[in-house]
This record gives C-alpha cells, structure tokens and sequence, in this order.
C-alpha cells in the first residue's frame, strides 16, 4: 500500500512511546498499534487532532504518501 504510518518516526523524536500517547489521548494500546502497523483501514479526525496536539505535529508528519500507478485504478473496496 502507498500509505505509510510514520508515527513511530515522530514518537522516536519526541522520546514518548506507543503506550504514552496512547493513554494521553484517550484510545486503547491496541488501537493505536493497529494504526502504527497501517493494518486500520481508517481513523477518525477526531483521534488524528489528539495526536498532532500531544505530539505537536500536522496529519502529514504521521502519515506518507508513495505514489504507485494503480492507485488511480478503480477497485470494488472503494
């Protein structure tokens, strides 16, 4: 998949880990190592907003974009 989580990059500079910004804005360990993995298909706003104000970044520091040729094909899960 083109998508990349950079997050763990971020929580490397920022010396804070998974577990920390987990419990600081408020969604379970769990959660938040399926989106570190990409394995999510999706995150809310609202949860992307808690992340950037905690860490003190924009959506784009966490996430990376590799352009790939079929990403403009048409494809039944869209």
């Amino acid at each position: 998949m083109p998508i990349r989580v950079t997050l763990d990059e971020v929580l490397g500079t920022r010396d804070m880990t998974g577990k920390d910004l987990a419990r600081r804005i408020g969604i379970s360990e769990t959660q938040l190592s399926l989106f570190r993995s990409g394995k999510v298909r999706g995150i809310r706003f609202s949860t992307l907003s808690r992340m950037c104000a905690v860490l003190e970044c924009r959506p784009g520091d966490l996430i990376d974009y590799d352009h790939a040729d079929t990403d403009l094909e048409a494809s039944e899960q869209d």
